[in-house]
């Protein structure tokens, strides 16, 4: 058993915190609203800190999991960050979706003075935090990487490292991109459904048994049939997230036609107020062109 930080408690870090603590570890929670850390201890036990480097202190992991590169920074870095209480040797786990630049900014920040860093972005939502099956994809040195997986794995379907620093984010960026277009597909077949006179969820019956079927189809097909979308990640975060993979892309040569297209209908979306919509909330900007 370890003794754990876990800095940002949203939708996605405090259930996983609390996964940590079951698991029998001891961990200090640190959030930006100290109430939010004040709950999740009356919950799980363990202790919480009012600052990141409090909470570090003494910590033989800390993870983060928070919302973008300077709410990062901000954890990380400064008198009051993670580094300045972490002691030499230990190893810092950052699970927030960030750009690749932050992870190299903060992987030599970090090793400068004798701490590890591993890029561990996640996939699988609210739902994939709560019930402890997350994809966890990681960056970093391979033998931080070995001692930081037995404790990733309190919250994880698979964990895998795919390469040095910055490549579990940009691996993060694929699983985005591969997400935007196929939610937008699965909207367009919906609503084609719906204008044809079909039965919505008896063709999703069919044709999720094929070549057609996705985690989006399984999950999200109902709560779009009903125009509800108050479930999963919000498109506010998914145009954060896509900002990065288009600025990677270029920076990279990549050419991503249809994740640029689908950005824009995501912010069709906003401009509508669903800002805070989940994803599959595409479906409801072509109702409303259609109407």
């Amino acid at each position: 058993m370890a003794k754990l930080a876990f800095l940002g408690l949203g939708v996605m870090g405090y259930p996983m915190a609390g996964h940590l603590q079951a698991a029998g570890h001891t961990v200090t929670v640190f959030n930006r609203t100290a109430a939010k850390a004040e709950k999740w201890v009356a919950q799980h036990g363990g202790a919480s800190a009012p600052t990141p480097r409090e909470a570090a202190a003494g910590a033989d992991f800390v993870m983060a999991c928070v919302g973008n590169d300077d709410d990062l920074r901000s954890v990380c870095l400064g008198t009051d960050g993670a580094f300045a209480g972490m002691d030499n040797g230990a190893i810092f786990v950052d699970h927030t979706t960030v750009s690749a630049k932050v992870t190299t900014e903060l992987y030599a920040a970090a090793k400068a003075l004798g701490v590890s860093f591993v890029d561990a972005p996640v996939s699988g939502g609210q739902a994939g935090a709560e019930n402890g099956v997350l994809s966890v994809m990681c960056g970093g040195d391979d033998a931080a990487y070995a001692k930081a997986e037995p404790m990733i794995d309190a919250y994880a379907r698979i964990c895998r490292r795919l390469g040095d620093s910055g490549a579990g984010q940009m691996t993060k960026m694929c699983n985005q991109i591969a997400i935007a277009g196929l939610v937008q597909g699965l909207s367009e077949s919906l609503h084609f459904a719906e204008k044809a006179g079909l039965d919505g969820a008896a063709v999703i019956e069919v044709i999720s048994q094929g070549a057609a079927g996705s985690w989006q189809m399984s999950n999200r097909y109902k709560t779009m049939i009903e125009d509800h979308f108050e479930h999963g990640f919000a498109v506010d975060w998914m145009r954060k997230d896509l900002d990065i993979c288009l600025s990677t892309s270029d920076e990279i040569g990549a050419t991503l036609p249809v994740t640029a297209l689908v950005d824009q209908f995501y912010k069709d979306v906003q401009q509508m107020g669903g800002g805070r919509w989940d994803t599959s909330s595409l479906i409801k900007r072509l109702r409303a062109l259609s109407a």
